[in-house]
């Protein structure tokens, strides 16, 4: 049996047998944690590259680009897929909010792991569509930062809110703050 009031040992009203409704965090709260996430993610970030660059002996930044990439893609994989199967990642854990699946249990990994690939819609589209025009950073910076607004703003028309990759997933973000 879970502490959290959010959480019932199964989620099923015994009631009425119907799945139990979770709240869903507003946006400006999941796009908060989103911020939060991506700064606590520079730790990671400088943990994985430096044990990249020492195993593989990289002295320049620029040589062994892809191999980091795909390193760096592994890493978070591990990361986001335990930490989610858990329920909470750090800054989940700070602003309130539970990743579960769709009937209110926590994540299987393998549900973590899809969620993880399809969460991947934030950058991959405005990335992608540039690739052809070799558009500079900059504005490759600017198209990724519009389409995470675009994309942010597109869970307003979700029924419950939730982000369209997490209706894809079968996961939904719930509001676990104590009410007072």
């Amino acid at each position: 049996m879970s502490d959290s009031p959010l959480m019932p040992e199964d989620s099923v009203d015994s009631s009425t047998d119907s799945p139990l409704i979770f709240t869903t965090p507003s946006l400006a709260r999941r796009m908060a944690c989103w911020f939060y996430e991506g700064m606590l993610l520079f730790g990671v970030i400088f943990l994985a590259g430096y044990l990249f660059g020492t195993l593989s002996q990289t002295k320049h930044a620029l040589d062994n680009r892809h191999g980091l990439q795909a390193f760096l893609f592994l890493i978070f994989a591990i990361y986001f897929t335990w930490l989610w199967s858990k329920g909470q990642t750090l800054a989940m854990k700070t602003w309130h909010i539970k990743v579960l699946d769709a009937s209110g249990q926590p994540l299987t990994q393998s549900r973590a792991l899809l969620r993880y690939f399809l969460s991947w819609v934030w950058f991959l589209p405005p990335i992608v569509a540039a690739i052809p025009f070799q558009l500079p950073a900059q504005v490759v910076g600017l198209l990724v930062l519009v389409w995470v607004f675009v994309w942010a703003l597109s869970s307003k028309f979700q029924l419950r809110g939730q982000y369209w990759h997490d209706v894809w997933a079968g996961t939904q973000l719930v509001d676990v703050q104590k009410k007072t």
